[in-house]
């Protein structure tokens, strides 16, 4: 029988019916980077969509750019964002 009073790495006692983090549960980098173009991404829209009812005074506002990277942000920050998502398997 091992005696685990001279084993010298610590021990933590669980009590059972205790829920235990998964060990292989990691977030990753990239869903991180969807978030963060997803929200860019949904603030361009909106001030994209305010420039067209009164556009901005700058060289080119005809092309609207604002709303144009929005949907460009939008789109792949939604994709790293459901592609990334914890919890999938």
């Amino acid at each position: 029988m091992h005696d685990e009073t001279q084993d010298p790495k610590p021990h933590i006692n669980i009590p059972e019916g205790v829920a235990v983090a998964d060990a292989h549960t990691e977030l990753s980098i990239w869903f991180f980077c969807g978030i963060l173009m997803l929200a860019y991404g949904l603030v361009l829209i909106v001030q994209g969509i305010l420039d067209l009812s009164n556009p901005p005074h700058t060289i080119l506002a005809n092309l609207h750019p604002t709303l144009k990277w929005g949907l460009f942000l939008t789109l792949f920050g939604g994709f790293y964002t459901i592609r990334f998502r914890p919890g999938k398997g």
